[in-house]
Order: structure tokens, then C-alpha cells, then sequence
């Protein structure tokens, strides 16, 4: 017995003083990574003083302007027309099961109350807690919250600006105090940081940290951000929290969703040859995540809901963003493509909600993409382009119970009687053919659905 309560002992103290980053602060993972895979779909919300200038979230660094020269957009930060319930019921109509808002962008400024900088929305002419209207406004929508936070910042003054992307890369006053900045007092700030919006806003279901870049040269990662540390406070606050990728603690298990950006992999991403959640985050319009005046390279609505298919077909979530202007209003093409890909979810939503990549025996027919809800065993078929009469699934002979449209239910009649409509097809063809109506349904994307055996 003694020998039992010696070895409990030295475990505890181990781990007490040796905290591990991998499973042992871990939850288990598919237990609190279900509801965000039931999900599917989320909206990205980039807002800050960039508004202002309206070209570019990373105007500061593109520009390379100076602090002083930025921080006057702080002077006339005031979004009248903010209406957080607005967004919130736009983002639920549209489908939307969790937000994710920019507390902090690499430009420093917070969209919260910190204690631990007076750059913050609260000593804008706007006065108030941005980022808590928000939270509130949400949540009685019943969606889930996450919280973007840089690990960049180009304001705080121990940021080393001896860095490619810095605003002041090029000016050598700056660069000349690097010697003097206190890399330890950077790290307490962003764990003090952490540690408040984790504290002070309730229950936070996602962090999305940005971004480590330690392969670029003059870099920073894991032993600039302290990042072992960061994510063994993040465990300790919120157990439960859903942590993406970019802490730069790949290989010491310190995430829990990959996120490719503004990029569609090609399959289900993987990581050491394994599946695993992925999200990948997109904007509607060209390249600005935040509020760009002059940017017109939207995608279309059938671009959009396109990319949340494609992206549910490979096993992924998709985090799709808008950046409100200056005044608090989301851009009238963003808000005209999440009430279209709404009409759409009315629809079409259990095609998405639950909804994975297609088992690998199914193959999917020409120019369509396929979806799988492992729990109810239903196969949807998304029809890119509509064919004429005829949608041929090979290996699905024997297979379907019953198929129909999704949009309206209506029946579709199946056949897979061998080579009986086509006559170079094999005896020993397995594939099944669905009658369609010669008219395309109503619908953006038109979705069969199959009821497996």
C-alpha cells in the first residue's frame, strides 16, 4: 500500500513540475471535438481600426507605417451602426453553428476591455466592450464562440522589430532598440491576455491563435510565443476548448484542428500519414480578410456554397469570413451570399450538419460531390452540373433503398439491372442509374439523397 501511495505521490509531483503539452492535458479529443464536426460551418469575423483605412487587415505592415502613424485611426474608432444581433441572427439564418472574433489583431489593438494596455476599444470615442456585446449577442442565438487572438504584435513594445513582417522592418531607430526589448515581459503580456479573455467572457468553445512563421528567416514560433506554456494555461482555464494549429506545437500535440487558409486541399488533410479535423478559413471577397473598400473580386453565391460542400466531401469545416466596415455594417455582398446560402441550408442542411467524406468504395459520378452522414447512413450526391435524365453511380447496385430529391422529397427511380441501359456496360457491372427529371431543380445546387441498406 505504501509502495502504491509513493508512486501516486511522485506521479503528481512529476507532473506538477514537468507540465506536458501532449494527451495528459488533453480532453479526450473526439469527446469535445464532436459538437464543431457536427457543425460544419462557422463565421469569421475580422474587425478593427484597419476599417478605417479600408485596404487591407495588414495595412500597417503593407504601408509600413509607423505605431504613431496607425494608432490615429484609434482617435475616431466610433461604429454607430454596430448592431451585434444583426450579425448574430444573419450568421444563424444563414446556417452558421459558432463564430470566431478577432479580440486582437497583429496590429495590437483590443477589441475587448484588457487590463494590461490602454490600446483598446474602450478608449475609443465607441467607449465600450466590442467584443462582449458580441459574445452576448451570439450566444443568445445559440451559437458557439470562438476567439481569434494574435500572437503578433506590432504595437507592444518588446515586440522584436527585426522580423519580415514587421511595419518597421526597414527602420533602423526601431531596429536599433531590439537589444533593448524584454522578450519575458512580451510573454507574460500575451499570457496575461489569454488568460483574461479565458477568464472574464464565460465559456469560449475555440481559440484561434495567429500564427507562428519560425521557418521564414528572423521568424518567431514556439520559443518566442512561450507556446508550451500558452497552451498548458489554455487547458488549465478552459479544459474544453477546441485549439487550432498555430502555436507551432504540431509535434508536441499541442492543437486540435489543422487550418489551411484561403486554400482547398485537394483530400482530407492529413498529419503523420493520419486524418485529421481540419477547417479551412475563406473570405467571400478577394484576398482582405478585413473591410477593403475597393476590393470587388467576390465569389459568387454558387462559388460559396460550392466550397462548404467540397469542404464537408473531404471531412473539413468551413470558417467563412466578413469584415464589417467602419461603422459596424456588414458589406451588402456578403450579407446578399449568407441570406442565398441560407435558402439553400433550408434545404439542404442535413446534407451538411453530422455530414463527412463518403466512405472510400464510393465513387463519386462526374461532376458531383459526395457527402455521408455516418449516423443516419444516407449518401448525398451534389449535383454540379445537371445531367440529362441520368446520374450513374458505380458500385452502388444492391445497395439503395430509396432515393429522392432533397429540396421537395420526391421520388427518384432506381435501376441497376446489369448493362440494361447501356449497351457497352459489362456483365459484371455493379453500378446503379437514377431517372432525373430533365429540368434542373430550383435549388443552387441540386442534392439527391440515397438511403443505404
Amino acid at each position: 500500500m505504501k509502495k502504491i501511495v509513493y508512486t501516486l505521490l511522485l506521479c503528481l509531483f512529476t507532473w506538477q513540475i514537468f507540465p506536458q503539452t501532449n494527451s495528459e492535458t488533453k480532453v479526450d479529443s473526439k469527446e469535445h471535438m464532436e459538437w464543431w464536426t457536427q457543425s460544419r460551418f462557422g463565421m469569421f469575423i475580422h474587425w478593427g481600426l484597419y476599417a478605417l483605412p479600408a485596404r487591407h487587415e495588414w495595412v500597417m505592415s503593407n504601408e509600413k507605417m509607423s505605431k504613431k502613424t496607425y494608432e490615429k485611426y484609434a482617435q475616431y474608432f466610433d461604429p454607430d451602426l454596430y448592431n451585434p444581433t444583426e450579425w448574430a441572427k444573419l450568421a444563424k439564418k444563414a446556417g452558421m453553428k459558432y463564430v470566431v472574433f478577432t479580440a486582437k489583431h497583429h496590429d495590437g489593438f483590443c477589441l475587448y476591455d484588457s487590463k494590461f494596455t490602454d490600446y483598446k476599444v474602450t478608449n475609443t470615442p465607441y467607449g465600450k466592450d466590442v467584443m462582449k456585446e458580441l459574445i452576448d449577442a451570439f450566444r443568445a442565438e445559440g451559437i458557439r464562440i470562438g476567439l481569434y487572438y494574435s500572437l503578433i504584435d506590432w504595437h507592444h513594445p518588446d515586440f522584436i522589430v527585426k522580423d519580415p513582417i514587421h511595419p518597421e522592418r526597414n527602420n533602423e531607430r526601431e531596429l536599433a532598440k531590439d537589444k533593448e526589448r524584454n522578450l519575458k515581459r512580451f510573454q507574460k503580456y500575451l499570457k496575461n491576455q489569454l488568460t483574461e479573455i479565458l477568464t472574464n467572457y464565460g465559456q469560449i468553445d475555440i481559440l484561434f491563435a495567429d500564427f507562428s512563421y519560425p521557418q521564414r528567416e528572423n521568424g518567431k514560433g514556439k520559443a518566442y510565443w512561450n507556446s508550451e506554456d500558452l497552451y498548458n494555461q489554455i487547458r488549465k482555464l478552459q479544459p474544453q476548448i477546441i485549439v487550432n494549429d498555430r502555436l507551432d506545437l504540431r509535434e508536441e500535440g499541442g492543437w486540435d484542428f489543422m487550418t489551411p487558409e484561403q486554400f482547398m486541399p485537394k483530400e482530407w488533410v492529413t498529419y503523420n500519414g493520419k486524418k485529421v479535423p481540419w477547417e479551412t478559413c475563406q473570405t467571400f471577397s478577394g484576398y482582405s480578410w478585413g473591410y477593403h473598400r475597393d476590393d470587388r473580386l467576390w465569389k459568387s453565391t454558387e462559388q460559396t456554397i460550392v466550397m462548404l460542400i467540397e469542404t464537408v466531401s473531404k471531412g473539413g469545416n468551413l470558417l467563412l469570413n466578413v469584415g464589417p466596415t467602419a461603422r459596424g455594417i456588414i458589406q451588402k455582398e456578403a450579407v446578399e451570399r449568407l441570406e442565398a446560402t441560407h435558402e439553400w441550408m433550408k434545404y439542404h442542411s442535413r446534407s451538411i450538419y453530422g455530414c463527412t467524406a463518403a466512405p472510400e468504395q464510393f465513387e463519386k459520378p462526374d461532376n458531383c460531390l459526395l457527402t455521408y452522414n455516418p449516423k443516419t447512413n444516407r449518401l448525398y450526391v451534389h449535383v454540379l452540373e445537371w445531367p440529362f435524365k441520368t446520374i450513374y453511380l458505380p458500385g452502388l447496385a444492391g445497395k439503395v433503398a430509396y432515393a429522392q430529391i432533397l429540396n421537395d422529397g420526391s421520388e427518384l427511380k432506381l435501376k441497376s439491372k446489369k448493362g440494361a441501359w447501356l449497351d457497352n456496360v459489362e456483365d459484371d457491372d455493379n453500378g446503379l442509374k437514377i431517372t432525373i427529371p430533365v429540368t434542373k431543380p430550383d435549388v443552387e445546387i441540386p442534392v439527391i439523397e440515397l438511403f443505404l441498406k
